[in-house]
C-alpha cells in the first residue's frame, strides 16, 4: 500500500475526521447508559430527536377506537350463572356479557364525543358570527368617519357653526352681505 502524501490541507482534513471519529466514539459511549427510571428513557429519546433537527420526526397518528362487534342476532342455549348450568356455560356466558357491556361503554362514549363535539361546532358558529358583526359595526363606524372627513375636506375645512378664534378670525361660513351666516340660510333650507 502505498501510502498518501500528507500536505497541510490533507492534515487539517485528517484532524477533523480523526476528530468527529473520536467524539463519535465518546457519545456511543455515553449512550450506553442504564435505564432506571420512566424520565430517563424520556430524557435518552429527546436527546436522540435533538441530536439531528433536520431529521425527519414520525409521529404515530392516535388509534382510532375499533368499534366492537354487534351482538349475536340469535344465542343457542341460553344460561345464566345460576344453578344447573355447566362448568363451562358460566365462562361463555360472562364472556357474552363482558363483550355486551364493553359494546354498551362504547356507545355511550361515542354519543358523548357527538354532544360535545356538536356543542364545539355550535359554540365556533356563534364566535364567528359574533366576529363577522363586530367587523361589520366597525366597518361601518370607519367608513362613515372616512365619509365625514371627505365632507370636511370638501368644505374647505370649515364646519357649519361660525366659531370665534382669538384675534376676532371667524372660523366659520363667511356671513352673507344682509349679515346672516350661510349657516342660518342651511337651516331654513332644511
Amino acid at each position: 500500500m502505498a501510502s498518501e502524501e500528507v500536505t497541510y490541507e490533507n492534515v487539517d482534513e485528517f484532524c477533523l475526521i480523526r476528530r468527529k471519529k473520536f467524539e463519535k466514539k465518546q457519545k456511543e459511549k455515553e449512550e450506553f447508559r442504564l435505564i432506571k427510571t420512566a424520565t430517563d428513557e424520556q430524557r435518552m429519546k429527546l436527546e436522540r430527536l435533538m441530536s439531528d433537527p433536520s431529521k425527519p420526526v414520525h409521529i404515530p397518528e392516535p388509534r382510532a377506537s375499533r368499534k366492537p362487534r354487534e351482538p349475536p342476532k340469535f344465542i343457542h342455549n341460553v344460561m345464566g350463572s345460576s344453578a344447573g348450568a355447566g362448568s363451562a356455560e358460566f365462562h361463555l356466558y360472562r364472556a357474552m356479557r363482558r363483550r355486551e357491556v364493553n359494546r354498551q361503554e362504547w356507545m355511550e362514549r361515542q354519543s358523548e364525543r357527538d354532544a360535545l363535539d356538536a356543542q364545539w361546532e355550535e359554540r365556533v358558529r356563534d364566535n364567528r358570527e359574533r366576529e363577522e358583526e363586530r367587523t361589520a359595526r366597525r366597518r361601518e363606524k370607519r367608513l362613515k368617519k372616512k365619509r365625514g372627513g371627505k365632507k370636511r375636506m370638501l368644505d374647505g375645512g370649515k364646519g357649519k357653526g361660525g366659531c370665534k378664534v382669538e384675534g376676532g378670525e371667524s372660523t366659520g361660513p363667511e356671513p352673507s352681505e344682509d349679515g346672516e351666516s350661510d349657516a342660518a340660510d342651511n337651516i331654513d333650507s332644511n
